[in-house]
Formats: C-alpha cells, structure tokens, sequence
C-alpha cells in the first residue's frame, strides 16, 4: 500500500498522522504482504482440518454413571422437602 493510500485511509479514519507514522505504516504493511504472500504459497494439501494450533488430548476423565445410593438420607438431612424433591428459596 502506498504512503498516498494511507494518508487516505487516515483522514476517512479521522487520524492525525505525522510523515513518520505514515512511512512506519506503508513499511509494516509491506511487511504484512510480504507474509501473506509466503503463507498462501504454503503446500497445505492432503492436511487434516483443525480447530487448534496444536493437538491436545481430552485431560478430562470419562463420564461414566454412577447410581447414588443413599438417597433418604441425604433427603433426611434437608432443611424443606416436597414429597422428594428438594425446596429451595427463591433468588430473585
């Protein structure tokens, strides 16, 4: 992009640039081109898809049901029931 290019785009974006941001600027975004350009001629045939940089395995324990089986008396020990189903006061 062109330093011309930038003064445009500054003055639609209401930016006060000095001469050296302006040329700071056109050198970045050459910079940028230049990498964008070395990405897209990146062989990437044949590659699976994913959704992350790199590959981490599940640390997560698998689920697996366990059925409780001291159900009164963990009902015994709360404070309201209605028939076995737990009250709670309201929040809002």
């Amino acid at each position: 992009m062109e330093q011309d290019e930038w003064a445009v785009t500054a003055e639609l974006a209401a930016l006060k640039l000095s001469e050296g941001e302006k040329k700071r600027l056109v050198k970045q975004a050459e910079q940028m081109r230049k990498l964008y350009l070395s990405m897209s001629s990146a062989v990437v045939d044949n590659l699976e898809p994913t959704t992350h940089a790199s590959v981490v395995k599940n640390r997560v324990r698998k689920d697996e049901v366990k059925p409780f089986k001291d159900v009164d008396t963990l009902l015994d020990a709360s404070n309201e029931l209605d028939d076995r189903f737990f009250l709670i006061p309201n929040v809002l």
